[in-house]
């Protein structure tokens, strides 16, 4: 079997949200699992609500994610394309000009909901002869054109859903040129799957019906028919549906709110499956989860509430190669060591800042009068370095012994002194990484 190339194809309209990233993650890993391509194609032939910033917004957004896309094309420069597949489809009897104006066709939709009918498109068009389309255009109306329709049972079988089919007796002939010319969605998607060699369209569930209309289009232009999985939509925990006109969920709200990107991969794919949410090591480890079969039918709820402890957990086991240029880009040293000690106290990624801080950075702790000179006891007995994971433990030993002090008598004090902190990380881990000198000087109340 050849590589898959798979694609994702927003619409540079707004910020897209985590209903979006589950297409694109899906897409990606399934992509990257079967060593072949993701695409990137922006559906931007709606010039009037196209935005460049947009599309910036989502390449930064998919490489936030860690998927970047092998390659990237824009719809908008490619409309030559989509003129010679129409131009082929006019010349099969299969793309024909309707020239109703929306207020003629709302109309005939409302009497045919009266008479109890499915307000389909009554193909009046194909009625007219030369002369009626000459008179028409006569009084300055342009046409739009819309596909003919097999009027058949079309089958696939859905990589999600299983075994589907769909009568396109029951569709109205789809509009894929505008009376100004521009193209909607239908036909360029087709063209370019066609062209960029896509072998699986995998897409939110409400584009199923679509799917009938483009397989009759893939085969009107003599194309490979893609293989079709549509995967359920994500809600808000209300139900709501999602929706980038709204900014629900936005990625880029979700990078501001310090979320790990692996955290929002990891929700986004597996939340509505049979697996549960759960913190993943790195995108291979999800890919290996991704499932088409696994996914459900019912709709499935994305509560950002669930996040930050998704995020806490993904922090907590990410290994140092995934910490350093993040490490580097925050300028926090102390190397693979400080991120051992600290991460499994981490709520955040960035909160690693704080703590280095607390290592490496000039000050003093909280010393309480009634334990000044129980600290200053401690202090002397700071053995002499070099210092290592085993040091603490024997002066601690030590220190007890000498001050007769135990359980949080013992170590609170000492903590606090050290860190200004209750809690934390192990100080077997820490003291190490801030060394004697400073270790002493905060005991002692002096800023080291």
């Amino acid at each position: 079997m050849s590589p898959p190339v798979l694609r994702f194809a927003p619409s540079p309209t707004g910020l897209i949200h985590v209903g979006n990233a589950r297409t694109a993650l899906i897409n990606a890993l399934l992509a990257r699992r079967g060593g072949g391509i993701f695409i990137l194609r922006f559906d931007d032939t709606d010039a009037a609500r196209s935005r460049a910033e947009y599309a910036q917004a989502i390449a930064l957004d998919l490489d936030w994610l860690g998927i970047p896309p092998d390659r990237t094309f824009r719809q908008s420069d490619r409309l030559a394309d989509y003129a010679a597949a129409a131009e082929r489809l006019k010349a099969a009897g299969r793309l024909y000009p309707a020239y109703e104006t929306e207020e003629e066709l709302e109309l005939k939709r409302r009497l045919q909901r009266a008479r109890g009918l499915p307000p389909v498109y009554d193909r009046a068009a194909l009625a007219l002869d030369d002369a009626g389309r000459a008179a028409l255009a006569a009084q300055g109306r342009a046409p739009h054109w819309r596909f003919r329709l097999d009027h058949r049972l079309v089958a696939w079988d859905d990589g999600v859903r299983g075994p589907q089919q769909v009568d396109t007796t029951t569709l109205s002939d789809p509009v894929l040129v505008r009376a100004d010319g521009s193209f909607l969605y239908t036909l360029p998607s087709v063209v370019d799957d066609m062209a960029m060699g896509v072998t699986q369209v995998v897409r939110g569930e409400d584009h199923v019906t679509n799917t009938a209309v483009q397989i009759e289009i893939f085969e009107a232009l003599g194309g490979p028919v893609p293989g079709f999985a549509h995967h359920n939509l994500l809600t808000l925990p209300s139900g709501e549906g999602l929706s980038k006109r709204l900014g629900h969920l936005s990625l880029a709200a979700l990078r501001e709110a310090g979320h790990e990107a692996l955290a929002v991969a990891a929700a986004a794919v597996l939340v509505g499956t049979s697996h549960a949410v759960q913190p993943v090591a790195d995108l291979d480890a999800l890919a290996a989860l991704v499932d088409l079969h696994a996914i459900s039918r019912a709709p499935a709820r994305f509560d950002p509430d669930d996040l930050p402890a998704l995020t806490a957990r993904t922090v907590h086991m990410m290994p140092f190669a995934a910490a350093r240029p993040r490490l580097a880009a925050l300028d926090i040293g102390g190397g693979e060591a400080f991120w051992l000690a600290v991460r499994g106290n981490l709520a955040r990624f960035d909160e690693a800042g704080a703590w280095w801080a607390c290592v490496a950075a000039p000050g003093a702790g909280a010393i309480a009068e009634e334990d000044r000179a129980f600290l200053a006891e401690a202090a002397g007995l700071l053995p002499d370095e070099p210092w290592d994971g085993a040091t603490y433990g024997a002066w601690i030993k030590v220190v007890k012994a000498a001050s007769g002090r135990a359980g949080k008598g013992l170590f609170h004090p000492l903590r606090r002194a050290l860190t200004g902190r209750d809690t934390g990380p192990e100080l077997a881990a820490l003291l190490p990484l801030m060394g004697r000198a400073r270790v002493a000087g905060r005991l002692r109340g002096e800023v080291a």
